[in-house]
């Protein structure tokens, strides 16, 4: 081989190596188009799951499948959908990337890998700010319905005001308040105005989250009850004490559910984080499988 074709090839390395160099490791076109894969996998497997959940359940009494059921499975189906979706996206990268030459085989692999963990990366972006946007939405569309039942609320107040009293039906405590002034035949006393004053005086003996009437409170609130009913003094206190003891237990299992709920919500919020790393893991693992196809043939 002479002198001049050695340095031609010389010179044709060179530049191409040069060229490699300049060019970028990513290839942001087939990062996009396995995530778009990905979110379409998403919404086909999300509508399907839908549709197979809302088969399971019944607005009959004993038909179809339990609350419990239903939510267990929907989070199994959350935790699919974010594999399936991860896996072809990430294997779609990987085999759409342009192939490299002259490059360490574990250079390529971790160039695979890294597509597969963009691809993903991208997909739970824009399915987080479509999420955001959609939820947005229906906060504003809530507030909207909120300031228009708040406007009637306080046309409504208003025109109450004129008469010099204020209802208090939306209380949570007036029921229990009702059960104290329950007669068939009321002796005397205003209802309205004892009402009223009973959910005051409920709200001013608040003790760490329960109602603990002060005995001057207990006495004045059962000769109110006496007053109003025509039952005895020591019956009256009785009716008091149970009025309380039962917006307690109310309150109390209230209390029980949020903490349930809030228990549920913190639940969902590690397995979705955890199989969102999974699902991250498996976008890498699908877009190497995808790479080495891709230079396999």
């Amino acid at each position: 081989m002479s002198s001049t074709s050695i340095r031609v090839e010389r010179d044709q390395f060179a530049n191409a190596d040069s060229q490699e160099v300049a060019a970028s490791a990513v290839s942001w076109a087939a990062v996009i188009a396995g995530a778009i894969a990905a979110l379409a996998a998403t919404v086909i497997l999300l509508t399907l799951g839908s549709g197979i959940g809302l088969s399971m359940v019944s607005p009959w009494y004993g038909a179809g499948a339990s609350a419990a059921t239903v939510g267990v499975w929907a989070v199994i189906w959350l935790v699919v959908v974010q594999w399936l979706s991860s896996g072809l996206g990430g294997f779609l990268a990987g085999r759409l990337r342009t192939k490299w030459v002259r490059i360490h085989t574990h250079e390529v692999f971790f160039r695979d890998t890294a597509h597969g963990f963009l691809a993903w990366s991208v997909a739970s972006v824009a399915g987080a700010l479509i999420f955001a946007s959609v939820t947005a939405s229906t906060v504003g569309d809530v507030a909207k319905g909120t300031a228009s039942v708040a406007a009637a609320g306080a046309s409504g107040a208003a025109q109450a005001g004129m008469s010099g009293r204020a209802e208090s039906t939306n209380d949570p405590r007036a029921y229990f308040v009702d059960t104290m002034f329950r007669s068939p035949t009321a002796t005397g006393g205003d209802k309205n105005e004892s009402r009223e004053e009973t959910i005051r005086i409920f709200g001013r003996s608040v003790q760490d989250g329960q109602v603990v009437l002060s005995p001057p409170d207990r006495t004045y609130l059962a000769q109110m009850v006496a007053a109003r009913t025509g039952i005895s003094q020591p019956d009256a206190e009785q009716r008091v004490d149970g009025a309380v003891k039962d917006l307690n237990d109310a309150q109390q299992k209230v209390r029980e559910a949020a903490d349930a709920a809030r228990k549920r919500v913190a639940q969902l919020s590690i397995v979705t984080a955890l199989s969102m790393l999974i699902g991250a893991f498996i976008a890498s693992a699908a877009a190497a499988i995808g790479g080495g196809i891709r230079d396999e043939y």
